[in-house]
């Protein structure tokens, strides 16, 4: 079963896990844009940017990805496996296009934290290898369940693996984009479907609205 054919499964794992409110409470917002909310034409932006607990992943190098490593610098993050047949490679390859739309004169566009959910097939250097096919600023990284679990969570997502036959599985999953802003705070979601160029024009508005912060 495919992750973009099992979101009523997805829901109702979020309802048992808490997350269901999480989703459900974005839906408010996406009507109308709230005074001091940059204005987006798909991301679902949070009136105020949510609390990020610390965390560790492994990534291929054996080094750790915290929560440290997501501050200074606009960042996206998406859960998913190396053996998806169909959002991981469409989403991963629409990062791509984001990357190859990103304009010259904006600097680097944000990386992109690929997160196997998958930690008994996928090594962090499956991961990585996976992930690098699509894109050089994409970094993977993975670990045990304990701790994807509330690493996710804390994203508004969710994963949980499905029995196919013959002892395999699959892992359904959450395919929404998070965007983490440079104070490691969770401040907007894309869902899909995805568009890189809504992706592009939306990140420079977040963008250009922190910069406008900081101005004096």
């Amino acid at each position: 079963m495919s992750a973009s054919r099992s979101l009523p499964w997805l829901i109702a794992a979020a309802a048992l896990a808490g997350a269901l409110g999480l989703y459900l409470g974005q839906r408010h917002f996406a009507p109308a844009t709230p005074a001091g909310v940059a204005a987006t034409r798909a991301a679902v932006v949070f009136p105020q940017p949510r609390e990020l607990a610390d965390f560790r992943l492994e990534r291929a190098d054996g080094s750790q990805l915290t929560l440290a490593d997501w501050r200074g610098h606009w960042s996206l993050v998406f859960i998913g496996f190396t053996r998806c047949p169909d959002a991981c490679p469409q989403t991963l390859a629409i990062y791509r296009d984001v990357v190859k739309g990103w304009p010259q004169d904006a600097g680097d566009p944000p990386p992109l934290y690929f997160v196997s959910v998958d930690p008994e097939r996928d090594s962090p250097a499956d991961a990585a290898a996976y992930a690098g096919y699509f894109s050089e600023r994409i970094i993977a990284a993975t670990g045990s369940h304990d701790q994807l679990t509330p690493f996710t969570r804390q994203l508004g997502m969710v994963y949980m693996t499905t029995p196919t036959g013959n002892g395999d599985y699959t892992v359904d999953h959450s395919t929404q984009l998070a965007v983490i802003g440079p104070d490691a705070r969770l401040h907007a979601l894309f869902r899909a479907p995805l568009d890189a160029a809504a992706i592009v024009g939306d990140l420079q508005a977040l963008m250009a609205q922190d910069a406008e912060k900081d101005t004096p």
